[in-house]
Parts: C-alpha cells; structure tokens; sequence
C-alpha cells in the first residue's frame, strides 16, 4: 500500500508559474578612384598613396565628428538625418552591424543602380554555399565563353580557363571581376539567370524591399536597382555570417596565375577600394562605379569591438565618395557605444508535467547587442530571468519557456527569449506501466 501511495504521489504534478530567478546582478553571476566598368577595368587605375600618418587625420576627423555628431539633425525615431555632416552624395546610410541599427541615413530608400556594389549579394551566395557544403575553396571552376565575355572591371579569364574557388572570390572582392563573378555564377547555378533568381531571393528573405537584380556583376542594365538602405542589409548579412570575407576584402594587391593556352602568366589584383589604405579601422567592403550609377560603395570598418556599415551611392567622384564615406564612419565612432553580452548564460531547466521526461532544458536564441547613440553609462546594464515553473506535456523543441530581460536605468532595452532545447512527449499507458514496475523491482 505505501509503494502504490508513493507511486500515486510521484505521478501529481501541481499548476504554478513564478518568476526564475528574483533577484539580478550587474555581473550577470546570478542566472580609389576605379574607372567605370562599363569603360575599362576598375583597379586599372593608379594606386593611390595613403595618408603620411592616417592616425592623426583619423584622430583629427573622429574630434570634428564629435562636434558635429553634438550639432546633427535627427528625425523623429532619433536616427541622424546627415544634413550637417555635408555628404555630398545623394543617398547614404551609416549602420551598426551586430544590432543593424541605422545611426544616420539620408534619402536611404531612394533607388539608384548600385554598379559593382551588387557583388556584395554574389559573395554572400558563394559563401552560403561553401557553408552547405556545395561547393568547396579547392572547387575548378572553368570559365565559359560567356563569362569571358564580360568586360568591363575584369581579370582577362579566357573560355575554359580554370581557377579555383577562393581564386575567384579574391578576384571579385578585391579586383570587382565581372568574368570571376559570371563564372562563378554559372558554377553554383548552372547559368546567370538563374543565380539572379537566387539573389532576388535572398533579398527578399532579408527584407530588401526596393531591390532588384538583373545581373550579378552590376553591369548597367534597366531594372537593376537596389538602396542604400537595402545595400547596408546585404552587407551587414555577409560580414555577421561570413566575417572571412574581411580576409578577402583587406588584401591590397595580389597575384593570381593564368594558366591558358598560351602558357602560364602572372596577373595582379589591386583593391578597387582605397579605404583600406586610408582609414586605418577598414575592414573592406566593395566598390563600384558605372556611367549610371556614379560612384558607390559599402565602406565597413571595426573599432573597439563596434563594426560600422556606411554606405554612399551616386557620389560625384571617388574622391567624394571616400570623404563621406570616411564622415559618417568618423560620426559613428565619436558617437555610438555598445554593449554586447558574451558572457556565458546559466542553464535553466523546467519541469515538465505528464512527459516521458521530468524536465526539459533551456537554449538562449541568440546573445543581445544594444547600441546607445546618447553617451549612456552601459555599465549600469541589469539583466533578469524569468522561465514558467512548469510545462504540460507535449512540449516541442524551441518552444518558449522563459526570456532574459536587460534593464538600462529601470527601462527594458531588450531581450533574449530561452527555448525549449528538446521536445518532450506526452507520457502514455505504457510509460506509467513501465515506471510502475521499475519501481515495484526496487
């Protein structure tokens, strides 16, 4: 009689919720001017020299964009209009990239054609497919007729020339190589069309509104269009996925061998973008320039933990548009703070009513960046858990069960929800037989 009243009494589970754990602590221990493609090869032009001593005029820059950053005009959501910074470009945005908060933008939305700057989103699918598996580095890939067609920025590959993976992502991301990008457009999709489907669709997964593209290498062509806005959420996906691209997009210059049937030839590779050599917290990212579109680029660059998109469409010259693309990464930096939490999180666990388990373990959806644009004290971030105290079963896996919240002088500045990290079944007949005379052997 008591093991069936013991059995009766493990089997009753009461229905209660309450806050996991109460208290919080601070420590977190509770719980270059390239030539227009559509004319000549863009990083034909000569190299510019980079300035005599860069850390000065950047320390020079980085106090003026203290004052100006005090003096810039915002609209309502508080995000930097750019107005006083005198971008002379007609569009541009400035993002930080772990949280993709715009920190300044000017007519962001305003569809322009972005020229080489399209081989952002031709990386970003190499890379996703390296990521799956395939395609490999070491990978031939032969180029067709087609794709040596090209002309324009270009690296001079012939019909049935070979060259390996990462061979051509370095001539794309440091040489802007429309036969390199084509080729490898073919070698993923079978042809360029239908490796612009893919584009189009990863854009569209990334919420890339106003983008549309025709081709892969950003030669002009009607339709061919995109934002800055749109650019600065491409590039903030390449660069927070596949930050080894920073590897490809810093290399200054470079040789590649040709290898056809003339024999075998070196060919250099110099970076179209001259911000690597100027702004000493480069880190890349891709250039372009076309009769149409001006001159463009994505700018990214890293200081003290906190990368930086800043992105400039349709300058007059690429004089211009380094000056503002250096301006708004000089504002970002005299102005933004971050506060990311790397930290390694407790375990939490739930208990779970009429499981095959008894609970179920937790797993954080992500870690939690904020951005602070007002000189907060970040020090002062208090974060909190809180999880149900008991799940009914079934329980799915990824199911919320709990969040941990982080506060900023009594303000919720976001969140990171706990999920479920295994689904748990509903315990049948069966099972309670099976526990029944598991515990009637003891």
């Amino acid at each position: 009689m008591k093991k069936i009243l013991a059995l009766m009494l493990a089997l009753s589970i009461s229905l209660q919720f309450s806050a996991f754990p109460a208290q919080a602590s601070d420590s977190g221990e509770e719980m270059s001017e390239e030539m227009t493609e559509d004319q000549s090869s863009e990083g034909d032009e000569t190299v510019e020299t980079a300035a005599e001593n860069p850390e000065q005029a950047l320390a020079e820059g980085e106090e003026e964009a203290q004052t100006e950053a005090a003096e810039t005009q915002t609209d309502e959501s508080g995000t930097g209009t750019g107005d006083s910074l005198g971008i002379s470009a007609p569009s541009a945005v400035l993002m930080e990239a772990s949280t993709g908060t715009v920190v300044l933008e000017k007519n962001a939305h305003e569809k322009l054609p972005p020229a080489s700057v399209t081989k952002i989103m031709t990386l970003l699918l190499i890379f996703d497919a390296l990521s799956q598996g395939k395609i490999r580095m070491e990978d031939t890939v032969t180029t067709s007729a087609y794709a040596a067609s090209m002309g324009g920025s270009q690296v001079f590959l012939e019909e049935g020339e070979t060259q390996s993976v990462e061979t051509m992502i370095k001539c794309i991301a440091v040489a802007s190589a429309n036969d390199a990008s084509v080729a490898m457009a073919e070698h993923i999709a079978g042809t360029e069309s239908l490796f612009v489907d893919m584009m189009n669709e990863r854009a569209e997964e990334l919420g890339m509104k106003d983008t549309h593209f025709v081709n892969c290498c950003g030669l002009d062509t009607d339709g061919h269009l995109t934002t800055a806005y749109d650019i600065a959420l491409m590039s903030r996906e390449l660069i927070t996925k596949y930050p080894q691209i920073h590897t490809y997009s810093t290399i200054w210059m470079e040789n590649i061998t040709h290898t056809t049937k003339r024999g075998t030839e070196e060919f250099g590779l110099t970076n179209t973008n001259k911000l690597i050599r100027q702004y000493p917290y480069a880190t890349g990212l891709k250039t372009g320039s076309t009769s149409q579109a001006k001159y463009c680029v994505s700018a990214t660059a890293e200081k003290d933990g906190i990368e930086l998109i800043a992105v400039i469409m349709a300058a007059p010259d690429s004089a211009s548009r380094n000056t503002d693309a250096t301006a708004l990464l000089n504002y970002g930096y005299a102005k933004c703070s971050l506060y990311q939490d790397l930290e390694e999180q407790p375990l939490v666990t739930v208990p779970v009513r009429g499981g095959v388990q008894e609970e179920v373990a937790g797993k954080y959806d992500g870690t939690f960046s904020y951005l602070s644009t007002t000189g907060e004290d970040l020090t002062a971030v208090e974060k909190k858990w809180y999880a149900v105290e008991e799940l009914t079963a079934p329980v799915e896996e990824g199911q919320a069960i709990g969040k941990l919240t982080y506060t900023l002088n009594g303000q919720e500045i976001g969140s990171v929800e706990i999920l479920a990290g295994s689904a748990v079944e509903k315990a049948g007949y069966g099972y309670y037989l099976g526990r029944a005379f598991e515990y009637l052997m003891l």
